[in-house]
């Protein structure tokens, strides 16, 4: 705790009260992956790291996130691998934390819809995602892959609350998302009103041609209650300012690890970490503080 000790006693030598070490943790809808994540994740700094004051902050998700750990205004966010850029900069001002579990597309409309596939998505209203959100850049390329760019969708730019309203209310037709499983609104959404599951493994090879982060992962039955899908899916990352103090970004890297049994009991995405498959954070290297305790705690 050497950042904590430098803290106080920088303070004690002007007589002032210790100031807290604040973390704003970037995460995304209220009703999504990161959102539950970030709030276990800040319960646990809170209770284990003295004079640290963790809170989260509710955006648009990936590309929103990156940008406000960049600029200084949070100081952990998550982030899905497609929205970093191909390459980091010589003096980044981003970094890895870890790679905590794989985002999944959802392609969610009704099951008495005309939506089958991607291909039937033409001409019809479709959200996108949020603006700055990780999955409007996935869903943006899978449509351009598809040769549905341009005018021959049309795209709302929703995030899942509002996108999930849409689809019930029969203002939109369908709806992408991004985040691992399951996801609480999509969850939510299944058990209110019958869903389908878009299937959308056939585009994972197309797209890996052009972005090599993506995978292919199933989404099963027992998730949503819907027939099973394989569909698209990414790395997803938490990511840190560059410039925090190397002894705080070690500690957060030790309860994050440490504390897998309890950030999978808030979303089961918090059990699939493990310090061999976190350090795999390309093309973002880890900060020197999260590089430092993996190093001392190899598997």
């Amino acid at each position: 705790m050497l950042l904590m000790s430098a803290v106080a006693g920088l303070a004690a030598c002007r007589d002032e009260p210790t100031p807290p070490v604040r973390i704003r943790i970037a995460t995304g809808s209220p009703t999504a992956v990161y959102h539950a994540f970030g709030q276990s994740l800040a319960t646990i700094l809170n209770r284990e790291l003295p004079g640290v004051r963790a809170s989260v902050v509710v955006t648009a998700a990936s590309a929103q996130n990156v940008r406000l750990v960049g600029s200084g205004e949070a100081e952990l966010g998550f982030t899905q691998a497609d929205v970093l850029p191909p390459r980091s900069p010589e003096h980044p001002t981003v970094l890895a934390v870890a790679r905590v579990y794989d985002d999944l597309l959802h392609l969610v409309t009704t099951a008495g819809g005309p939506v089958h596939t991607l291909a039937d998505l033409n001409g019809r209203r479709v959200s996108v995602g949020a603006n700055g959100s990780g999955t409007e850049v996935t869903a943006t390329r899978l449509l351009e892959v598809a040769q549905l760019g341009g005018d021959k969708v049309l795209r709302k730019h929703l995030g899942l609350d509002d996108s999930m309203a849409a689809l019930r209310d029969g203002r939109i037709d369908a709806f992408f998302f991004s985040g691992g499983l399951p996801v609480g609104g999509v969850a939510e959404l299944a058990g209110s009103m019958p869903v389908r599951m878009v299937d959308l493994g056939e585009w994972t090879e197309p797209l890996r041609s052009a972005y090599e982060v993506y995978v292919t992962r199933d989404i099963p039955s027992s998730v949503y209650g819907a027939e099973p899908v394989s569909t698209v899916a990414n790395p997803n990352y938490l990511i840190v300012r560059a410039d925090l103090p190397k002894a705080l970004v070690r500690e957060v890297t030790r309860l994050l690890m440490d504390r897998r049994e309890e950030l999978a009991a808030m979303h089961p995405a918090g059990g699939r970490m493990s310090p061999r498959s976190a350090i795999v954070t390309t093309p973002l290297p880890l900060h020197p503080g999260a590089a430092d305790w993996y190093r001392a705690n190899k598997p």
